[in-house]
């Protein structure tokens, strides 16, 4: 397995103009730039949609996570479709319902509340990310 095939896949929804898609592009930012930037790689939405080779192929050969941030479920069904092996969909619904007193508002920018949740969002990624980690150094790969 290449370098490259090791890093995760993040693929947020891209629900422009909606808190919960802001919340979910929030969370991929978090976790591709600050958390785990060399395990994981952000994949736009809108790319894989438009049919990019690059990001097709990367998600085809790559784990991947995705974050809906509605029950349309785009980011994940078009994984699916683009051949990819999610080993986590995330719902950035169910991650508000273990967090109700945050309640996510605006759109260009998030209030506290939709920062926070977003950071909640992000940790439970991590930790997706930390369980691969940790099977492909006990030999086991993912």
């Amino acid at each position: 397995m290449n370098s490259s095939s090791r890093k995760v896949a993040i693929v947020p929804c891209s629900g422009i103009g909606k808190p919960y898609g802001t919340v979910s592009r929030v969370a991929a930012y978090l976790v591709t730039e600050n958390d785990r930037p060399g395990r994981s790689r952000l994949v736009p939405l809108a790319l894989l949609v438009m049919g990019d080779e690059e990001y097709g192929r990367f998600v085809a050969e790559s784990r991947a996570i995705t974050i809906d941030g509605c029950p349309l479920a785009c980011a994940t069904k078009m994984v699916r479709q683009s051949n990819g092996r999610i080993v986590r969909e995330c719902s950035v619904m169910e991650t508000f319902r273990r967090h109700r007193e945050l309640k996510p508002q605006g759109i260009a920018e998030l209030n506290e509340d939709g920062e926070k949740l977003a950071e909640a969002l992000a940790q439970e990624i991590d930790a997706v990310i930390d369980t691969l980690i940790s099977q492909e150094e006990g030999g086991s790969h993912a």
